[in-house]
């Protein structure tokens, strides 16, 4: 019942909130070698640089709770082994109850291919670990690369393309994201103890600095409003709220399972000897 008069709340107000244009608009710097670049027609890129002795980060102004999430990467080129590109949405309360969304972008030794970590935490418990290798170069050129939040599942899709879901199933006591605001936030550095080959390569700080850039950040939105919140934020557009996946939708997550899809917690038996997580039986 809780459930459903916050959703009710929420879905009532969806087309109200204000737009977001330049980056800065919605972006705070927090540390490190954090830049904001200009092209030639004035729009915003945002660089975070690593080397050996710091690391950079930024994140969104405001706190959500529920949205579509879109931003723009060109990871470090060439010899990037050891280093981790993140994009990740997390609560800000108690550690042991909080949620969090994860995309790492893992690093590798030049002409070897990124591997992107994603994770799910719901009240405090996360090992759901699934890993992909992407089916472009994502150091060539900026992708965007997307999380779609709402009360029916999470959503990360790369390049428009859908790649995973996590279905909310509380009823089947199943904890999933659903009460608590989470903020955005965008970093890197160095792990050089288990991101590339298990921690076998590490980073090579010969080739710092290390860079990567990040632009066309946009978060259509529930956003505080006083004491509520106000949905919709950006184009307006709400579709996100009630969106679930169609059955080209699951086709093209089918596709990518099975030709960029490197590791499932979901099919780990030797993890799992005892039987799988009770959410990996609908994805």
């Amino acid at each position: 019942m809780r459930q459903a008069r916050i959703l009710a709340a929420l879905y009532f107000i969806l087309t109200i909130s204000p737009a977001i244009s330049d980056m800065t608009d919605s972006i705070e710097m927090m540390w490190g070698n954090t830049q904001v670049l200009y092209d030639s027609a004035g729009h915003q890129t945002m660089s975070l640089t690593l080397d050996r002795w710091t690391t950079s980060a930024f994140r969104s102004k405001s706190q959500y709770l529920f949205g579509r999430f879109d931003i723009d990467i060109k990871l470090v080129p060439k010899e990037s082994a050891g280093t981790v590109t993140t994009v990740y949405m997390v609560t800000e309360g108690p550690w042991q109850y909080h949620d969090e969304i994860d995309l790492e972008f893992l690093g590798n030794t030049t002409g070897e291919p990124y591997t992107l970590h994603t994770n799910i935490y719901a009240k405090g418990k996360g090992g759901r670990e699934k890993q992909y290798r992407l089916w472009f170069d994502p150091a060539e050129d900026f992708n965007t690369y997307s999380i779609i939040w709402n009360p029916h599942m999470i959503l990360i899709l790369v390049n428009g393309k859908p790649i995973r879901r996590m279905k909310n199933q509380m009823r089947a006591d199943t904890p999933f994201p659903l009460y608590q605001p989470m903020r955005m936030y965008a970093s890197i550095w160095n792990a050089e103890d288990w991101a590339t080959q298990g921690g076998r390569i590490k980073t090579d700080w010969s080739q710092a600095p290390f860079t990567a850039f990040f632009r066309n950040y946009t978060a259509n939105a529930c956003v505080p409003y006083n004491k509520a919140w106000i949905c919709g934020q950006g184009s307006g557009d709400s579709s996100w709220f009630n969106q679930e996946l169609d059955e080209e939708g699951q086709q093209k997550m089918k596709d990518v399972d099975d030709k960029n899809k490197i590791y499932d917690y979901c099919t780990d038996s030797r993890r799992f000897p005892d039987g799988y997580p009770p959410e990996c039986a609908s994805q």
